[in-house]
């Protein structure tokens, strides 16, 4: 177990954000867990930190960082499945490429998403129509308050777009551990996200296997996404709004050629980026913090910005789509 005090996050956030904590704890094991919560447990408020791809800190956290180093990859084959378990602190995409390596399928469309495997548990992370909680067979974790290990199955996470219930009434209470995905041993590609498919003929690629899939999301995410190493940046900032269809219909009269995507017969996903890009914002920047110039979904750190500078634009674009489209979009990005 590490435990530092006054400890750098910089290492710990891929905005790049100079911020401290008052004290810093990294567990490689449940027993490190249960010999600390609860009788020895530190000082609260508490923030609990995976890799740090999805935080914007725009200030020192005055209380405990906890973080999860839990390393590890089990299988268990059963009916044409497998079920992979998988240490919180594993990096997501490497436990991506191990189970195509592995032949086990289900998890192709999510490559090169950055982050821990707590965190996929946490976000219901997703890309290219293929999200966490289409695989996830169950999550274990130590509850905080009691240092008891816990276990939950999918519907107990209650997962829907970017959300589940540990960031919601569960936020702070528990520790993930463990999470375990159920995957197939057929590979059954998911293409009908993006252009996915149009990137497939021109590369002259009918039926894909799993690995040319994984390497045309990868090749597809590189293209939009800044290294993080050059421009500090949590991917994605906003979540893509969810409008009812009278609203969709209203404004595709006014843009006929507005992207969507249908989610029921009430309700469609309109992608956060083009309205941002509509608004005027893609390349344009405010101060050190700017959107950038190839997909306007991603907020990023042109040098030397602090917390409060990208919070600023985020807001301001928050203003303008609103002004601009009548949509509220909300950030994706966890903020602090």
């Amino acid at each position: 177990m590490k435990d530092s005090a006054h400890y750098s996050l910089l290492p710990h956030n891929t905005f790049g954000m100079h911020a401290y904590c008052r004290r810093f704890i990294s567990f490689e094991s449940t027993k490190e867990m249960h010999d600390l919560f609860p009788a020895n447990a530190p000082q609260q408020p508490y923030l609990l930190l995976g890799g740090g791809s999805n935080l914007l800190l725009t200030k020192d956290f005055d209380g405990t960082v906890l973080h999860v180093g839990i390393k590890g990859i089990e299988a268990q084959e059963q009916d044409g499945e497998v079920l992979v378990r998988c240490g919180a602190g594993e990096v997501w995409d490497d436990v991506v490429a191990h189970c195509v390596d592995s032949g086990w399928h289900g998890a192709e469309n999510l490559s090169l998403i950055p982050g821990e495997v707590g965190a996929s548990a946490v976000q219901n992370i997703g890309a290219y129509g293929v999200e966490a909680r289409q695989i996830i067979h169950k999550v274990e974790a130590v509850e905080i308050a009691t240092g008891k290990t816990v276990a939950f199955s999918n519907a107990d996470c209650r997962y829907a777009y970017r959300q589940s219930r540990f960031k919601n009434e569960w936020k702070n209470r528990f520790l993930i551990t463990h999470v375990t995905y159920r995957l197939s041993k057929q590979f059954q590609p998911n293409l009908d996200y993006g252009n996915i498919k149009s990137e497939l003929e021109r590369r002259g690629i009918g039926h894909p296997t799993a690995y040319e899939l994984r390497q045309l999301v990868i090749d597809l995410r590189r293209q939009k996404l800044p290294d993080v190493e050059v421009l500090g940046n949590a991917g994605s900032f906003f979540m893509n709004p969810i409008v009812p269809r009278e609203k969709f219909l209203q404004l595709q009269r006014q843009y006929p050629a507005m992207p969507h995507y249908v989610v029921s017969d009430a309700e469609v996903k309109i992608p956060a980026g083009w309205l941002i890009e509509k608004a005027g914002w893609k390349g344009r920047s405010l101060g050190r913090a700017g959107v950038h110039k190839y997909q306007a979904l991603v907020l990023v750190n042109l040098g030397g910005a602090s917390g409060e500078e990208v919070l600023t634009l985020c807001q301001t674009i928050q203003h303008d789509v609103k002004e601009l489209f009548g949509i509220d979009i909300h950030p994706e990005v966890n903020i602090y």
